[in-house]
């Protein structure tokens, strides 16, 4: 159990790293061109948008869970908090470097960059666009070290927090069982920092990480390098390199906003079938379309501010069908503020 001075270092620390990433957020809106390139007819948008007190409000709500889940030992303090300080401003410095040319990308509407015939004979064709118009897309070193601060840039710091939500249902999961025994999927893994999270709760589980990105695994590998129970495989989440009914759980982060909609319905069959009959399915992905009707204008905007082209589609799309085609049941869903947690289960 946590105390009241791991508390206030909690607090202390999130403030910090809030502020820090708000901060680069700031800059960023400062420094780039008008949202609507020139000659582009605006879009309207007609959900509502939250103020900057309803943002404020529901960050709030996202680290009062979060630490409510730490101190009742759900999981552990994360050890990056605080983060190295050199090493922030490393990182800093390298996004900002690249942050003129992805704001230039986005002002031509250039997103197509990495479609090029050599990696159309290797990758899926949706894989090869420079998605949030990031230098690159998926393929590159450069790619791989910025992604994590592009992304808490994005969400001003809350990112993992929204990621230590999946910890909740994955603890319900392992409740009461050998650790030894059970196997975990990360499907769709990126540069491994779900994987971190929950190796360091569950040293003794044995984890698999898959990407179809040959430098987010590398980036992954380097991550995760003194992680003995963390195997990282290249591959496609459309055919899972794992055999049928092996897996007792199957975590998902961030990845299927990212799909069009017929490869959501493939990937949803695959996880189901690597999972063993009684086990867990749980993903993490953006809010959705009257999951908070104070938000929707903001999920509105989201592809028109970023190259995101299948996110309209996703604000949509029925996952709970999606997943009960697959032959799974969703047992729990819950928000976790730009983001939600939602877990399945395959009847044993």
């Amino acid at each position: 159990m946590a105390g009241p001075l791991a508390r206030l270092g909690y607090g202390a620390a999130q403030g910090a790293r809030v502020a820090w990433f708000m901060g680069h957020y700031l800059a960023l809106r400062r420094m780039h061109g008008p949202l609507t390139p020139p000659g582009e007819a605006p879009v309207a948008i007609k959900g509502a948008r939250p103020g900057w007190q309803g943002l404020v409000a529901a960050m709030r709500e996202l680290f009062e869970r979060d630490w409510k889940n730490i101190e009742s030992g759900i999981y552990r303090l994360p050890a990056d908090l605080p983060a190295d300080p050199a090493a922030a401003v490393e990182r800093s410095m390298a996004f900002f470097r690249d942050a003129r040319a992805v704001d230039e990308r986005r002002l031509a509407r250039r997103h197509s960059e990495v479609l090029t015939p050599a990696l159309r004979g290797r990758f899926p064709r949706y894989y090869l666009q420079n998605f949030h118009y990031q230098t690159d897309g998926w393929l590159s070193e450069k790619s791989a070290r910025l992604y994590d601060t592009q992304v808490e840039v994005l969400f001003t710091g809350t990112a993992d927090a929204m990621r230590r939500q999946a910890l909740v249902p994955l603890a319900e999961a392992l409740q009461g069982r050998d650790q030894r025994k059970l196997h975990l999927l990360d499907v769709a893994c990126g540069t491994g920092r779900f994987l971190e999270t929950v190796s360091g709760n569950y040293p003794r589980l044995n984890m698999t990480g898959i990407d179809l990105s040959p430098p987010y695994i590398a980036e992954a590998r380097t991550r995760l390098a003194r992680r003995r129970n963390v195997t990282l495989v290249e591959a496609n989440a459309e055919t899972l390199p794992v055999g049928e009914s092996t897996q007792d759980v199957v975590t998902c982060i961030f990845l299927f906003h990212e799909l069009p909609p017929k490869i959501r319905k493939v990937i949803a069959a695959e996880m189901a079938r690597v999972l063993k009959p009684g086990g867990v399915l749980i993903l993490v992905d953006a809010l959705q379309t009257g999951d908070r009707p104070d938000f929707d204008g903001l999920l509105e905007f989201f592809p028109i501010g970023f190259h995101e082209p299948y996110f309209s589609s996703y604000l949509k799309e029925d996952l709970t069908a999606i997943f009960a085609r697959a032959g799974l049941e969703r047992l729990g869903q819950t928000p976790a503020f730009l983001s939600k947690v939602m877990w399945f289960g395959k009847p044993a």
